[in-house]
């Protein structure tokens, strides 16, 4: 269900594509960052624990997750201050890069009326889809917490 169609190609030049990762790299080098590796860490130690990929499905599912994950990743490079703008044409893949993944949904709702869908994603693309799905007509979330319960 993923979709790279919004992929393109690295610059050609090695001094661009090493600008633009050191960019990111800094842009992700935040006080969120750090608490997300840290949650992260804890949960993948919990995972043998018999309840271990729940309490991670429930933490990824968290409704501070989004809002985190944003923080971290997609908010600072929003605000990377290249003059490039590095971080707004990361920004920019990765919300076309939703959309479409989220547009593919809404084809196959539309198709068969009424049907229920589940959608497994990574973490970092539930706050895009949630925003996106939102928006949309005869389209009802379920929240992913009451299902893991």
């Amino acid at each position: 269900m993923d979709d790279h169609s919004a992929d393109t190609p690295d610059p050609a030049d090695p001094l661009e594509a090493k600008a633009f990762n050191d960019a990111i790299t800094q842009a992700w080098s935040n006080a969120a960052t750090q608490a997300r590796q840290a949650d992260s860490g804890r949960l993948q130690e919990g995972l043998a624990k018999s309840d271990g990929v729940l309490d991670m499905y429930r933490s990824f599912n968290a409704p501070e997750a989004a809002m985190q994950i944003y923080q971290s990743d997609f908010g600072a490079a929003f605000m990377e201050p290249s003059p490039q703008g590095f971080g707004r044409s990361y920004l920019g893949y990765w919300e076309t890069r939703n959309l479409r993944m989220v547009s593919n949904i809404r084809d196959v709702l539309g198709q068969y009326p009424g049907t229920r869908l589940l959608a497994i994603v990574g973490a970092s693309h539930k706050g895009y889809y949630e925003a996106y799905l939102n928006q949309m007509h005869d389209v009802n979330l379920v929240d992913a917490i009451a299902v893991l319960k």
